[in-house]
């Protein structure tokens, strides 16, 4: 059946238009004047912290400046090869504006999702921790599977990394991770990815081969900004030091450089342990537990909210996906019932559509329950 490339182009301008609406780009160009301002200020680097957060947030809201406004020229220019094809009867022609066809939709619809991220910490950058829960050995190992998905993901799209800390389990895998995801909008986009997540294999740690079910954590929050007034007085923290643990270089391992803070009030506490110093370790253990401090007062403020709702429903993230590697192979998310039969993409970070189909049905539960 022939395309009906009107139609199409049609249907692409209607949600490019409400790509732009939603994103107000007078408000992006807005910010990033005032970045360039800030950026071209004789003593930026007099504070190399806030000068890395005004250039690298300039960088992306810039990049996502080009990509909003450069997706209208790819329609425009779509339309031409189509009007070409058309007119010279070209079936060469015809089928290239099908390919092109097939990859605007497909980038049209990744920019649709970033408009539904619209929660008030969905722009920030991310920090995510893995840990292993039920099923001994083969937990570590899947813990470690999924920090390898989640890097490789980042990887792929080209964003920065910074690993805080990582306990390693005696015999493979690990306990726990915890990394920050320095992107827009990762936090909006792989808190999604919050909850429990299971794997089902035959292990390969057991001599007799038997199929084992193991099960890991993702917790998802967003990186503390400047404006969140997250007070931790000293005297409510205490702080440990020791010698880290697992692989490491020249000095890692040899001084008592690793960090731990315990916040006494709520119990909380956070470790970092892969920056060199231990000042560096206890910098980036802070900004940790001030984010697990506002996480903890976003979930207070819900769930007066919900009390005065009546709202009893249980946690969405619990028991997200499940990785079927024995006796077939498949990854399927258990609330949006999107699944894959490609299992190493997968775990290779091929995680994008699986993102997507979550954003899509947060948003829909999101308006269920309003």
């Amino acid at each position: 059946m022939a395309t009906d490339f009107p139609a199409e182009i049609s249907a692409l301008r209607q949600t490019y238009a409400s790509i732009r609406q939603v994103s107000d780009l007078d408000r992006l160009r807005a910010e990033i004047a005032e970045l360039n301002e800030q950026a071209t200020a004789p003593d930026l680097w007099d504070d190399v912290e806030r000068a890395q957060g005004v250039t690298s947030r300039l960088s992306a809201l810039q990049a996502e400046l080009d990509r909003i406004e450069k997706m209208g020229s790819r329609i425009d220019d779509l339309e031409v090869l189509v009007e070409l094809a058309e007119s010279e009867d070209d079936a060469d022609s015809r089928e290239e504006a099908e390919r092109e066809l097939t990859a605007v939709r497909k980038q049209l619809g990744e920019l649709e999702v970033r408009t539904l991220l619209s929660g008030e910490y969905d722009p920030r950058e991310a920090l995510v921790t893995i840990r292993s829960e039920a099923g001994g050995v083969d937990a570590a190992d899947f813990a470690e599977m999924l920090m390898r998905m989640y890097l490789r993901w980042a990887e792929r799209h080209g964003y920065k990394v910074e690993v805080y800390d990582t306990s390693y389990a005696e015999e493979a895998g690990i306990k726990s991770a915890t990394f920050k995801v320095a992107a827009p909008y990762a936090y909006g986009t792989l808190s999604v990815e919050q909850g429990t997540h299971r794997l089902v294999r035959i292990s390969p740690f057991d001599n007799q081969g038997r199929r084992q079910t193991s099960f890991a954590g993702v917790e998802v929050l967003p990186v503390v900004a400047e404006t969140d007034h997250i007070d931790v007085p000293e005297n409510e923290v205490r702080v440990d030091v020791y010698r880290s643990s697992g692989p490491g270089g020249q000095s890692v391992n040899t001084t008592d450089s690793a960090v731990r803070l315990t916040h006494i009030p709520t119990g909380i506490v956070v470790t970092c342990q892969n920056e060199k110093s231990q000042l560096q370790n206890k910098a980036a253990a802070m900004r940790v537990l001030q984010a697990k401090l506002l996480e903890k007062a976003r979930k207070d403020r819900q769930a007066e909210l919900d009390a005065l709702k009546g709202d009893d429903s249980g946690s969405w993230g619990n028991q997200m996906r499940s990785y079927v590697l024995h006796p077939y192979q498949m990854v399927k998310d258990l609330r949006t019932s999107h699944e894959v039969g490609n299992t190493s993409g997968v775990f290779d970070g091929e995680i994008d559509a699986f993102l997507e189909s979550g954003i899509r049905w947060r948003r829909t539960a999101e308006r269920t329950d309003a």
